[in-house]
């Protein structure tokens, strides 16, 4: 079972990822619960919108999931902090 920060890291990426966002449907695919979801949206990780489309000749609406700036913010912030604890700044060279 992942941690709950691994899985914030893994739901950040697939939003980052899907340029439009990604449905309710989508994130339920993936794993995430309901109450994860919300968690995201109250951090501001992530914002929720629902939107109506036409879905088998019927209009249903959806919730459209996507990453905030601070969302991106906080996934750039994780890689870079993992890197640093990987390898000391010797390691690297700056051209």
């Amino acid at each position: 079972m992942p941690t709950p920060k691994q899985q914030r890291r893994r739901a950040l990426e697939l939003l980052a990822g899907s340029r439009d966002g990604c449905t309710e449907a989508i994130m339920l695919a993936h794993g995430f619960k309901t109450e994860f979801l919300v968690d995201l949206i109250n951090a501001r990780l992530a914002t929720a919108q629902t939107e109506r489309i036409v879905a088998g000749g019927r209009w249903v609406e959806v919730i459209r999931f996507r990453i905030t700036e601070a969302g991106e913010r906080a996934l750039v912030g994780q890689f870079h902090i993992r890197i640093d604890r990987k390898f000391s700044k010797r390691d690297f060279v700056i051209h």
